[in-house]
């Protein structure tokens, strides 16, 4: 399979950057482009790149590389300097999941730092009076805040999986840097903003540090400092976790939590702890798949998915034909429809993982699927895998040249999370425990169904979709990705695995192909622009509904082929960058 990696190598001449070091075989720099399907070049590397969805963040990451880090300690530079950068996902304030392969050895771990429920959170915490779900409760209270598990992740990571070659200070020191002289705002930036005044300006720590002088927000090319966001990392870097979970840090987390309505603590913050989890795995026509476990609903969901779609033949329908969407839209939602049953914290519950990603549950799911009529949502039930068993977020991709790779997704849960600020931390807090179902069978904020499996309880982390995830080829790394997007992150990931192995695309034509989804509940096919009306209509006729919304995810992706790198970032939204040397 080739990738189209002639035409790739030619990427520079189409306007899109690469920071190589090194110049590229003349044969490669020589290639033709073949076809307008080539117009979209990834960037090209052989050193070491970073892929992530803002420009600054990736140039600290990309430093760390050449100073002598790996993956990791570049990712974690990259994570604390998204916190700077990237306000409304990137945080110190929530918590998320890290994906990490060493080369040596081929082992490939996943660490779940996915923010908690303080011990005092119950089962209806978040109903009403008339005992139905209470929005306010869940996603603008300070009931809605999770213990974060940022920090507390990253140093973990960096104990088990730095290079040696760094210290923890100089990882947190770019990001120290860049809050305590400012950062340049960027139209990104100053609209999302804009977009989330109401809810910022209603916090007087949160005004203070992201509003000028009668509220007004920052415009592009204006400066932004954060003072008590870079005393805070200060700390941090200073005394590790333990700066942040213990301490002044935690005590103004604490208080600031309990103001807003909250039971958070600062016993549950000193009690928080990552956990290590054995990786998602499968395979999908000769690619071996490793992605993200329970809490996360991904990693089962995108290897049920590619189990079922795995016995169609993807590549003769092509790209986004009426038949291709047909079975992925199929395929997801019988894979929704189970997750609203059997996806939870395995901590607390009882999670098939086996069974849900098992070839012969898939093929006995494919049995339901019909090519000529689409099959209504409300009969399709969670099906049963035990006989079987034996929205704001950001992803970073980070890849070395010893092939060390790190795939990250982490989040605050809404764009600037419940849109408090702990006072003198510059800490943005989370509003993610309206991730947990307040009531079986009513949907969350992002119209995803849950029961009892995700029911809202002391010290349990709630069910995500985010899907950090690395594919593998002969034992070697051949792709990194993930993506922001709510209950799209899975989809959005499964369709970059898809365009680059069944439709065989280079990584920037697999990242910018229109995308589709379907959650099972609502019952439709979501659609980016871009699609054939012809195909749109074929599939009207087979019974599906078909609504074109606003586009969906941020793919950051990395492919390694034949010792060469070669990324790209999502053009869905501005200010990404990927770069390498």
């Amino acid at each position: 399979m080739k990738h189209h990696l002639k035409s790739a190598f030619v990427a520079i001449s189409l306007g899109i950057a690469a920071l190589s070091g090194s110049a590229l075989p003349l044969a490669a720099q020589d290639a033709p482009i073949y076809s307008l399907k080539d117009r979209f070049q990834p960037v090209t590397a052989q050193n070491g790149m970073v892929a992530s969805q803002e420009a600054v963040a990736t140039k600290v990451g990309v430093a760390i590389l050449q100073k002598g880090g790996n993956a990791v300690d570049a990712a974690i530079a990259t994570g604390f300097a998204l916190a700077v950068t990237l306000p409304r996902a990137g945080n110190l304030g929530g918590g998320g999941f890290m994906l990490i392969h060493m080369a040596e050895g081929g082992e490939t771990k996943a660490l779940d730092y996915r923010e908690k429920a303080p011990a005092a959170a119950f089962k209806d915490m978040f109903l009403g009076e008339d005992g139905e779900p209470d929005n306010q409760k869940s996603r603008f209270s300070g009931l809605a805040v999770g213990v974060p598990g940022t920090v507390a992740g990253f140093a973990e990571a960096f104990e088990k999986h730095g290079s040696g070659k760094l210290t923890w200070a100089e990882l947190v020191e770019p990001a120290i840097s860049l809050a305590q002289t400012g950062i340049t705002v960027t139209p990104d930036l100053s609209a999302s903003l804009t977009a989330s005044a109401k809810r910022l300006l209603n916090d007087p720590a949160s005004k203070s540090i992201f509003y000028k002088t009668g509220g007004l927000p920052y415009l592009p090319g204006e400066i932004l400092k954060q003072e008590d966001l870079a005393a805070t990392l200060r700390r941090i870097a200073d005394t590790g976790a333990a700066g942040f979970y213990t301490g002044e840090t935690a005590e103004k987390i604490a208080q600031k939590v309990q103001d807003a309505g909250g039971s958070m603590t600062v016993e549950d913050l000193a009690a928080y702890k990552p956990v290590w989890r054995t990786p998602v795995t499968g395979s999908y026509r000769g690619y071996d798949i490793a992605s993200m476990p329970p809490p996360s609903s991904g990693g089962v969901h995108i290897v049920e998915i590619l189990n079922m779609l795995e016995t169609f033949p993807v590549r003769e329908y092509g790209l986004n034909s009426a038949d291709s969407i047909h079975v992925m839209a199929e395929a997801m939602r019988r894979a929704y429809a189970d997750r609203s049953k059997f996806l939870g914290d395995p901590d607390y519950v009882e999670v098939p993982v086996k069974g849900l990603t098992s070839r012969a549950y898939a093929a006995e799911l494919v049995k339901t699927i019909r090519m000529d009529a689409a099959t209504p949502s409300e009969e399709i039930k969670p099906a049963d895998p035990y006989p079987y068993e034996s929205n704001e977020t950001t992803h970073f991709s980070v890849v070395d040249k010893d092939g060390n790779a790190v795939s990250n997704t982490y989040t605050l849960n809404f764009s600037y999370g419940v849109g408090l600020t702990a006072d003198g931390t510059g800490v943005l807090l989370n509003n993610e425990l309206d991730d947990f179902s307040a009531k079986p069978g009513v949907p969350n904020a992002y119209g995803l169904v849950g029961g009892t499996a995700n029911a809202v309880e002391g010290g349990k982390r709630p069910l995500s979709s985010m899907s950090p995830t690395l594919v593998f080829k002969d034992g070697k790394l051949f792709l990194a990705t993930g993506s922001p997007g709510g209950s799209r992150i899975i989809t959005t990931t499964l369709q970059i695995i898809l365009n680059v192995i069944d439709h065989q695309m280079n990584i920037a034509e697999a990242t910018a192909a229109p995308r589709i989804h379907n959650q099972w509940l609502p019952d439709e096919i979501r659609i980016e622009e871009g699609l054939s009306p012809d195909t749109v209509r074929l599939l009207e006729g087979r019974g599906h509904k078909v609504e074109v919304k606003n586009a969906m995810g941020s793919t950051q992706s990395i492919m390694s082929i034949d010792g060469v790198l070669a990324g790209a970032s999502d053009p869905r939204r501005p200010g990404a960058l990927t770069a390498g040397y």
